[in-house]
């Protein structure tokens, strides 16, 4: 029998959700502001604009953006293929859209630029391998891949060193990110026990772990707060 046999299927008529925010508690990080001048094309794609480091965000409610989410312990006895649609990483304005998403192993990270000027994606992961690659205006879109799972893997660019994204590579597709309201939601989850990962860039990257039972068709809130 293979792997996906051997697997225990999921009732799709029981899953239950979780869901939540991710609170900030402290005064807000000032955000260091991003010079581009060594390269016009940025500046440019700005027209004048102050842009700022995008890790140290808050929002206007409180909450913290750009939060990855995911269950970091309990759906191993399920087996998920990789999704056949990839995920898109562009570079436009000589940043990493978008700055933190989740991509399952296997599943193809489609890279492309919106910018004429060249880039060089250059991931920085532990577990996983490394790659730095250029990609100039008008080349191809670059298709990668990763083989482990691995929360977070930093995205620099050896051409623009302002820039950066933040890659959780996950086994199982329960993982979110959370956006200008700071909430979360993770859908399809079997009845069980879990454990929820948070990482935020807050702070030089900071994590927290909560453990929930998720009942049939229960939505469970579990909200988290990081300290500045």
């Amino acid at each position: 029998a293979t792997t996906a046999e051997q697997a225990t299927p999921i009732d799709q008529s029981t899953v239950g959700e979780i869901t939540g925010k991710v609170g900030f508690q402290g005064d807000k990080p000032k955000l260091s502001v991003i010079h581009m001048d060594q390269d016009p094309v940025c500046v440019e794609k700005h027209q004048g604009q102050t842009v700022h480091v995008e890790d140290g965000e808050v929002n206007a409610n409180g909450t913290l953006p750009n939060v990855f989410v995911y269950v970091k312990e309990g759906a191993d006895k399920y087996t998920f293929p990789a999704p056949t649609d990839a995920i898109t990483l562009d570079q436009n304005g000589c940043a990493y859209k978008p700055h933190v998403f989740g991509i399952m192993v296997g599943q193809g990270l489609h890279i492309t630029s919106s910018d004429p000027t060249t880039h060089n994606i250059h991931p920085m992961p532990k577990d996983n391998r490394e790659w730095n690659e250029s990609q100039p205006p008008g080349a191809a879109p670059l298709e990668k891949k990763f083989t482990r799972p691995e929360v977070m893997i930093p995205v620099k660019c050896n051409q623009h060193p302002w820039m950066r994204a933040y890659i959780g590579v996950t086994k199982n597709p329960f993982f979110a990110v959370t956006g200008s309201d700071g909430t979360f939601t993770i859908k399809g989850l079997p009845p069980g026990d879990y454990t929820i990962g948070v990482w935020t860039a807050i702070g030089g990257g900071q994590t927290q772990d909560q453990k929930v039972t998720v009942g049939p068709k229960e939505t469970k809130t579990v909200d988290f707060t990081f300290k500045g």
